[in-house]
């Protein structure tokens, strides 16, 4: 059993004392005036849709009365340097609002920083909420995806354990549709859009060519496959391409894959598959780490890529056919088109 610091224990006490007696009011009230500031921040990977969700911030900030709606750039990160924006001097006018929903990327900035445990560094909570109270923020908002949400839920700890009134809110977007309590997280519906559009194309590609061949197309999704499963759009009729999709939620096995293949070809000779990019072998360990090993993150997260590569490989040494393989990468991310 790890042994933990007595950090550890003594913020574990503390916490679990002042979660038990602190009671907050959950029923927000809607048309309540702000008296404070407003902050926002963008983090994770881009979208087609995350600066149309900073505008909604920025007008929904002002209607409730919000004197400055600051933006950090390059989220957390930047905010310890203190590098932000009063979102005033940007966004002047009504067109200027409709401009920024309808571009990509990310108008602030974004960054990759994981906050440390509460318990292991305090003094960079600290820092942060010094800035913060500077400021008189009375709502602190961050877009993003999962990682994102790990950043908002530290900071709401660390404000419950040490009184603070600054209300964390997480403001959802991910291309990989997975975060918990979304339907259609926003940033998923473009990247949808956009892989299934390049399948279609793809199709127009590989059907001028008479002899077999494969095109293996890999995308985003580490353990969710919402994209994936998004190439279904580009068939027009039973047994169109992508004819194989491989899901990383279903154990990922060569030889059935390589069966699979064969099999397809009793009915078509120019075939498109599909995957995610974290296709496994149902143990933990992805297709792409069969090739070469695999970096982490600064979240702790393997970087996943190769898995296409491994099977444009695999296909041409166990079968002998004509294959190549297609990783989407950061171009589902931002796609607007």
């Amino acid at each position: 059993m790890h042994k933990k610091n007595k950090n550890y224990w003594t913020f574990m006490f503390k916490y679990t004392n002042i979660e038990l007696t602190v009671k907050r009011n959950k029923k927000q009230e809607g048309n309540k005036r702000m008296k404070g500031n407003v902050i926002v921040g963008q983090s994770g990977g881009p979208t087609a849709a995350i600066n149309a969700s900073l505008a909604g911030v920025y007008r929904t900030a002002k209607d409730r009365g919000a004197n400055k709606v600051y933006g950090m750039l390059h989220g957390i990160q930047g905010l310890l340097k203190e590098k932000y924006i009063d979102l005033s001097d940007h966004i002047k006018t009504e067109l200027d609002a409709e401009l920024l929903k309808r571009t990509p990327a990310a108008f602030l900035g974004s960054c990759r920083y994981k906050l440390p445990e509460i318990h292991e560094n305090r003094e960079v909570y600290d820092k942060i909420f010094e800035i913060l109270d500077k400021l008189d923020i009375e709502v602190f908002i961050y877009i993003g995806g999962n990682d994102s949400m790990d950043t908002i839920k530290k900071l709401s700890d660390y404000a419950i354990i040490f009184g603070h009134a600054i209300r964390f809110i997480g403001c959802p977007k991910t291309i990989d549709n997975d975060l918990c309590g979304i339907d259609h997280c926003p940033g998923f519906g473009s990247a949808a859009k956009y892989i299934s559009t390049v399948f279609c194309e793809l199709e127009q590609e590989i059907t001028v060519y008479e002899p077999k061949n494969v095109i293996i197309v890999e995308m985003m999704g580490r353990h969710a496959g919402w994209l994936a499963a998004a190439s279904v759009l580009a068939r027009k009729f039973e047994g169109d391409n992508p004819v194989l999709i491989y899901l990383p939620e279903v154990a990922f096995d060569q030889e059935q894959f390589l069966a699979d293949v064969q099999k397809a070809f009793e009915h078509t000779s120019n075939l498109v598959v599909c995957i995610s990019e974290g296709i496994n072998d149902g143990n933990g360990k992805f297709v792409c780490e069969l090739a070469s090993d695999v970096g982490t993150d600064t979240f702790g997260h393997k970087m996943l890529t190769g898995s296409g590569k491994y099977l444009e490989n695999l296909v041409k040494e166990k079968l002998g056919i004509k294959v190549r393989s297609v990783e989407l990468n950061v171009c589902q991310r931002c796609s607007s088109s």
